[in-house]
């Protein structure tokens, strides 16, 4: 069911972005712009994965360097069916987690000092789970995906708005010039809140499949709780910078975010924990040790 949602709305943020070109230049200034918006996103899309972990001062760590967290993450990627990712450890006392990588031949995840500090054993375990299952589900590729489309957008509205201020835009569009200027400007902003709701989507299904891969979901549901206690107290500088990044992480490391809105990148916390406290009585489980 989240599949399909997530193609649903895939399909809504195309349609939008179809139906704004032909509002805003016609056909010609819709391929137009979505040839520049696959050139810039195909950057990102093979390289978006090292610069996110420069971004963070993410350094790498092995079998010798961090023993437990890589003996971990190996253990739950064979879990998973999955090949062993690079693993990474950002210095930063705000307990979190995150997973990059276009595929699962080239993933990485990376884990907060913070988070090896703060948490269990079982609690990292539930969090480096979630992380495979993004990994699993190709959510990368998806929200890469979505992040074409919407930079299509955002351009079209760029282009609508010089050209709505010319006195220009597509004479086949019946609200002409009000219809480019309302196009400029509510384009970007659905196609923004579609993008948040895949993001959401995405991170319900990531908690279910990482419960599975770790076994426990309670691990994952304790370690969220701790988590969002922690990030709403302790900054994340990095984040703050870059809060475009801010939906790679487990828990939004942003302070600003509050409620579950329509702006939100994640879900309500409480939500996630009940689905995996559902999952784990369904199962008959309780919270046993890692190992």
């Amino acid at each position: 069911m989240s599949t399909l949602r997530t193609g649903i709305l895939l399909a809504a943020m195309t349609a939008l972005f179809l139906f704004a070109g032909l509002m805003i230049g016609g056909e010609a200034g819709m391929i137009i712009a979505l040839g520049i918006a696959l050139a810039m996103n195909a950057f990102a899309y093979w390289n978006a994965d090292k610069v996110v972990l420069r971004m963070y001062g993410a350094r790498e760590v092995d079998q010798r360097s961090a023993p437990e967290l890589y003996t971990m993450v190996a253990q739950l990627a064979d879990n998973a069916g999955l090949p062993m990712p690079k693993v990474y450890v950002i210095d930063n006392d705000q307990p979190n987690a995150f997973a990059t990588g276009r595929n699962p031949e080239n993933a990485a995840v990376a884990a907060t000092t913070g988070l090896l500090q703060r948490l269990s054993r079982e609690e990292v375990a539930g969090v480096m789970a979630h992380e495979l299952a993004h990994v699993k589900n190709r959510d990368t590729l998806i929200m890469t995906v979505t992040a074409t489309i919407a930079g299509a957008l955002s351009m079209l509205a760029n282009f609508g708005l010089f050209f709505g201020s010319m006195g220009g835009g597509n004479r086949n569009n019946p609200l002409g010039i009000v219809g480019v200027l309302l196009v400029a400007i509510l384009a970007p902003l659905a196609a923004m809140l579609v993008q948040m709701a895949i993001s959401r989507t995405r991170e319900y299904e990531a908690d279910r499949v990482g419960a599975e891969i770790c076994g426990r979901p309670l691990w994952l549901a304790s370690a969220l709780e701790k988590i969002a206690g922690a990030a709403g107290r302790i900054d994340n500088p990095q984040a703050e910078r870059n809060p475009a990044s801010a939906h790679l992480f487990i828990i939004n490391p942003l302070h600003a975010h509050k409620v579950d809105s329509l702006f939100s990148t994640h879900p309500r916390t409480a939500e996630r924990v009940a689905r995996l406290r559902r999952q784990a009585a369904e199962l008959g489980q309780g919270a046993r040790p890692w190992g």
